[in-house]
Parts: C-alpha cells; sequence; structure tokens
C-alpha cells in the first residue's frame, strides 16, 4: 500500500492544494482580479485536485494516518458548528471546502512512505508562488510595496499579504537547508532557492516568518547533531554568524525588527491583542463555548483575529481547540521517537514552525497553507511501506536466468550430423 513509484499527477494534485490555500484577500494587484474570479480559481483547483486524486486512486487505497483521523474529527467539529448556520451559509460552503480539501489529503496518504518526495513538490510550488512575487516587483515597485502595508512586500500580480509571502519563503528556505545538509541536492540548487526567497522574506518584515524559520532550523538541525558532521559543522558558523551580527548590526536589525513602530503597537502585537481580548470577554452560551460558531473568515467584531488558537475557539469551541492542540502534541511526539534521520528534521521543522506562528497567524482549523505543512511532516513520519512478505515467491524476471539448471548437450560431430533421424 503505497510503495512504489510515485505518479507524477500526485505532484500536480499537491501543487493545486497550494493553489487553493493562498486565499482570495490581499494587495491591489497591478491587473485587478475580481474576488470573485479569484475564488472562482481557488476553488476550482481544489475540486480538480479531488477529481485528479480520485482518478490516480480509484482503488480507493488509504494509509492509516493519526493525523488524518484527528483532521476528519477537525471536520465533523467544524460542520456540528456550522449547522447551526450563526455564522450564515458561508460556514456550510468553508465546510464542505474543508470536507474536500481532507478527503483530497486522505487519497494521497495512499503515497506517503516517508520519502522526501511531496518535499520537493512543496518546494517547487511554493517557490513557483514566489516567483510571481518577484516578477511583480520586478514590474512594478510601487504596487508591490506599496505604502498601505508600510512598504512591506506584497503580490502584485497575485493578492497575497506579507504574512504570506513571509512563510512561503520561511518554510522553502528551512526545507532546503535541510535537504542540502542531507546532501539531498547540490549547492547550486540550494542557493537557486534559498538567496532569493531570504531577499523575499527581508522585504516583507514579518517577524513571525523570521522567528519560525530560525527557532524551526535550530531545532530540526539539533536533532541531527548527533549523526550529521555537515549538520554540527552548519550550526557552528551558524551561531559564530549569529553572534557577530547581534553586535554589528544591532541597531540594523532592531529597527527591521520593530518596523519603525512604537513600543506600545509593538508590545500590543500590532493590536492584535485589544482584538484576543474583546473575543475571549464575548458573551458565549455553552454550546458555543463547547463547538463556536461555525467556520468564518477568522475575524472578530469585523477585524482580523491573527491567532490560530482563538481563531479555533471562536469557530469549532473548545473541542476544536482540544483537536488542534492534540494534532500538535501527536505529531510532535511521533517524530521525537523516530530515530535521527533528514525526514524526521524536516517533520520537525515544519510541526515547530507551525506551532511557533499559530501565535499570530490563523490557519490551524481550516482548509490553509499550515495543514498543508502539517500533512506533509505527517507523509514524513510515516513508516516505510512494507515490503512482500518473505513466504510470497516472486515472479522471476525475464532478464533473469531460468531457476532450473539446463544439462548440457553433448556436441554431435559434423559428420555424425547426417544419420540423424529428421
Amino acid at each position: 500500500m503505497g510503495g512504489g513509484h510515485t505518479p507524477k499527477i500526485v505532484g500536480t494534485v499537491w501543487g493545486l492544494l497550494v493553489l487553493n490555500t493562498l486565499g482570495s484577500a490581499g494587495a491591489k494587484t497591478i491587473v485587478p482580479l475580481p474576488r470573485s474570479l479569484i475564488q472562482m480559481v481557488t476553488m476550482g483547483a481544489l475540486v480538480a485536485a479531488f477529481a485528479l486524486a480520485l482518478a490516480v486512486n480509484l482503488q480507493l487505497r488509504i494509509r492509516a494516518s493519526a493525523y488524518m483521523f484527528l483532521l476528519t474529527l477537525l471536520l465533523v467539529a467544524s460542520v456540528i458548528s456550522s449547522a447551526h448556520l450563526e455564522s450564515g451559509f458561508g460556514a456550510l460552503f468553508r465546510c464542505f471546502r474543508l470536507a474536500l480539501f481532507v478527503c483530497t489529503l486522505w487519497l494521497l496518504s495512499r503515497w506517503w512512505d516517508g520519502s522526501l518526495t511531496f518535499v520537493r513538490h512543496h518546494i517547487r510550488m511554493y517557490f513557483a508562488v514566489l516567483g510571481s512575487v518577484a516578477l511583480g516587483l520586478v514590474v512594478s515597485p510601487g504596487m508591490a510595496l506599496p505604502d498601505l502595508y508600510g512598504g512591506r512586500l506584497v503580490g502584485a500580480l497575485w493578492p497575497l499579504t506579507p504574512p504570506q509571502i513571509g512563510q512561503y519563503a520561511a518554510v522553502i528556505i528551512g526545507l532546503t537547508v535541510l535537504l542540502l545538509l542531507g546532501r539531498r541536492t547540490d549547492r547550486t540548487s540550494a542557493a537557486v532557492v534559498i538567496v532569493p526567497s531570504l531577499v523575499l522574506l527581508a522585504l516583507t518584515h514579518t517577524r513571525t516568518a523570521t522567528l519560525g524559520l530560525l527557532l524551526g532550523l535550530a531545532l530540526a538541525i539539533g536533532s541531527l547533531l548527533l549523526t550529521s558532521a555537515a549538520a554540527r559543522r552548519f550550526f557552528t558558523w551558524a551561531v559564530v554568524c549569529a553572534a557577530v551580527a547581534a553586535v554589528g548590526f544591532a541597531s540594523m536589525l532592531q529597527a527591521w525588527f520593530l518596523r519603525g513602530q512604537s513600543k506600545e503597537n509593538f508590545s500590543s502585537l500590532t493590536g492584535r491583542a485589544k482584538v484576543w481580548d474583546a473575543l475571549l470577554a464575548a458573551p458565549r452560551t455553552t454550546g458555543e463555548k463547547l463547538f463556536g460558531v461555525g467556520l468564518g473568515d477568522k475575524s472578530f467584531g469585523g477585524l482580523p483575529i491573527d491567532n490560530s488558537w482563538l481563531a479555533v475557539y471562536n469557530e469549532q469551541g473548545l473541542v476544536g481547540v482540544t483537536l488542534v492542540a492534540v494534532i500538535i502534541i501527536v505529531l510532535g511526539g511521533v517524530a521525537l521517537l523516530r530515530p535521527p534521520s533528514l525526514q524526521r528534521a524536516c517533520a520537525i521543522f515544519l510541526i515547530s514552525y507551525c506551532a511557533i506562528a499559530s501565535y499570530t497567524e490563523a490557519g490551524l482549523g481550516d482548509a490553509s497553507p499550515y495543514l498543508l505543512h502539517l500533512a506533509l511532516a505527517a507523509s514524513l513520519l510515516a513508516a516505510p511501506a512494507a515490503a512482500a512478505p518473505l513466504g510470497t515467491p516472486e515472479a522471476p524476471s525475464t532478464l533473469e536466468a531460468p531457476t532450473t539448471p539446463e544439462i548440457p548437450r553433448p556436441r554431435v560431430p559434423r559428420w555424425a550430423r547426417g544419420s540423424e533421424v529428421t
């Protein structure tokens, strides 16, 4: 189940899932794109992903996965919370979208065998997204660095916000660094991905993505220190460079980190704390505390919540918060129990990044890039597919010699061949 060659169409399905989770809200683009058109494209990508996954897995072979089981329970909780229509009929549509998302991942789980196949799909697709951001920056620097966002980088061709771009850049930088340490890619290919992604990450001024990248890589590389000399060398150089940067560029790093904000604004996490306090202070019935008000746009009082745990509490209640916490704990626990390996390091990076970003970003309770990152971690932690049982005879290859030894025929002299009966 799931072993052997992974069909190329699986990479296409993964790319369509990435496209679906890009979202439809963001900055103004060079060519104005109606939100309805963007939603049609993203939803169409999800429907196409499900159809292709079903076509390539008509036998409906799936692989047992604690992550997928818990994600399915989260879907059930979302349906229960949305059935009351407190968030309108849009909640049911979001449940349908989440259901298609989960079903597609179930169909892809057949090929979750602990290999790096999906890591490469992940990097390629998000690098293509960042390529569109870089192209928009070249074509129209003014629209890519608008004053509305304080001069931070946004998507000028496709509406992407600075936190989204920072997230995509940080994730593929971390994964590519780990592939390089594991000698699964060469330095040139790694530089092609890492260098421009670092530039885009710096232009977004996204603190969450930067901290997630640094702490996630520290944990991932730390898991390789005992078994990888390359990881030890990289870790040593990283510590030295960090110390030099902290001393020599302290004022510059502080200015980048503060983004010109006042200390009061920074301490309130750019106004997020006020929204969080209002959400927690709002009166709720027992049902709303347990199951929430249904899937919505991750906002409260017209303002973004920007916290995965509070967004899940608002929409899926304490039940949803518990399920999301169990997902993180189970994936983290499985990663810690695995022997040191490159796959385990990549999984640790993804899990820790999502856990860190969950404090200032929403998305762990609905179809989002964060659930895709965690799905990738689950695929890396899956045990390799079992080989054929030892007692099962294998069909001999056409290139193999016969198993029964041939008895050499005696050579008949030419003068004696004429007397043979024909």
